[in-house]
């Protein structure tokens, strides 16, 4: 089972370093760990940020992004609407 606030932590923890607002998921790259690589795990739940890009761009993300708890809140959308969590 996904610990949805492990999950969005692990988010937060990843993107908070980056310079927003941000306009592309490119300027999220260099706030990661691992850059494209850098997994997110919980539960059964796991997925690289290129990953986790790919299956939601798009669908649920709308660049740009004021604040990191603005994107965080729209990727863990996209995640239950897709019903990845």
């Amino acid at each position: 089972m996904v610990d949805k606030d492990d999950l969005r932590q692990q988010f937060v923890t990843a993107f908070e370093g980056a310079n927003y607002p941000v306009t592309s998921a490119m300027d999220l790259v260099p706030a990661l760990p691992d850059g494209p690589a850098t997994t997110f795990e919980s539960g059964e739940f796991s997925m690289t940020a290129m990953e986790l890009n790919s299956q939601i761009s798009g669908s649920e993300t709308e660049f740009p992004y004021e604040t990191v708890d603005e994107l965080v809140d729209e990727l863990m959308d996209g995640l239950e609407n897709e019903g990845m969590i």
